[in-house]
């Protein structure tokens, strides 16, 4: 098992590196300790897992339950998109990370958002992706290199994870950059669909930064906290037969079609 010991949280060095020692009063760190489960989360982090392993021991840490359903639908050859939802932030991440790095023996590359992306034990997997405006040349590259690359792509299109919609708990509207780069890429798209729902707390918080017009998305200061609250819960992860990459064809605009895979994504959902 590679071993990462470095990799821990440290709220106190955190602060004092950015903003210098005593300006953030003690009592007010311990209660951010607290909040996002520092002891919980370091307790993980320095048992030095990485890749595919982090994203699978997780689940056990947290004692999650997955029902995985459709591993049939996944090829054995091929390169392919994995497009799905992404309900919770951070243990459906895993979840697919997990199955589909398993399944192709960890030959996979994920777009990831701000809060993927700070997790250095999957890091050989992920690159970076600006979910808020257009992309930068150097992004693009990246993008670019990734669907031309023999890796397996995890992306989740709607580049933040659910928000609460006409009183129901979906993404919001996918981007279209799978459709366009599956398609010059040839690769056919795998739906995926996950489970589950963040806490009323999370959906208030986004209503009220809209209501505010705020910049900072305190949403998501939050998800550390929403991952604890996955523990000794069930989720299911469904996998769809694969689209082929010529069904993208300009009788739609790609925004079109990012749309329908969305839609076939949420078919896959079954009332248990």
């Amino acid at each position: 098992m590679p071993v990462n010991e470095t990799t821990r949280i440290d709220l106190d060095d955190i602060v004092r590196s950015r903003f210098g020692a005593g300006k953030v009063p003690q009592f007010l760190l311990n209660a951010l300790k607290r909040f996002i489960h520092q002891d919980h989360l370091n307790g993980y982090l320095e048992k030095g897992y990485l890749g595919v392993e982090f994203a699978e021991k997780l689940l056990d840490y947290y004692d999650v339950h997955l029902t995985v359903e459709g591993l049939e639908n996944l090829p054995e050859t091929g390169r392919y998109t994995f497009a799905g939802n992404h309900p919770l932030g951070g243990i459906d991440a895993m979840s697919v990370i997990g199955t589909v790095g398993r399944r192709y023996d960890g030959n996979i590359v994920v777009p990831a958002n701000d809060f993927l992306m700070a997790i250095k034990p999957i890091a050989e997997y992920t690159i970076p992706v600006n979910k808020m405006g257009g992309q930068s040349a150097a992004l693009s590259g990246l993008i670019n290199e990734a669907f031309q690359s023999d890796r397996q792509v995890i992306i989740f299109p709607a580049g933040l994870c659910s928000r609460k919609i006409d009183g129901v708990v979906q993404d919001l509207p996918w981007k279209k950059t799978f459709i366009t780069k599956s398609r010059l890429s040839q690769r056919d798209v795998i739906p995926v669909w996950f489970s589950g729902c963040n806490s009323k707390r999370f959906y208030r918080l986004d209503r009220l930064r809209n209501l505010l017009k705020l910049k900072l998305n305190i949403a998501m200061l939050t998800l550390p906290d929403e991952l604890y609250k996955c523990q000794h819960k069930s989720y299911k992860l469904v996998f769809g037969k694969p689209i082929p990459w010529q069904t993208f064809t300009t009788d739609k605009r790609d925004v079109e079609w990012a749309a329908w895979v969305r839609d076939k994504v949420y078919e896959l959902k079954k009332d248990d």
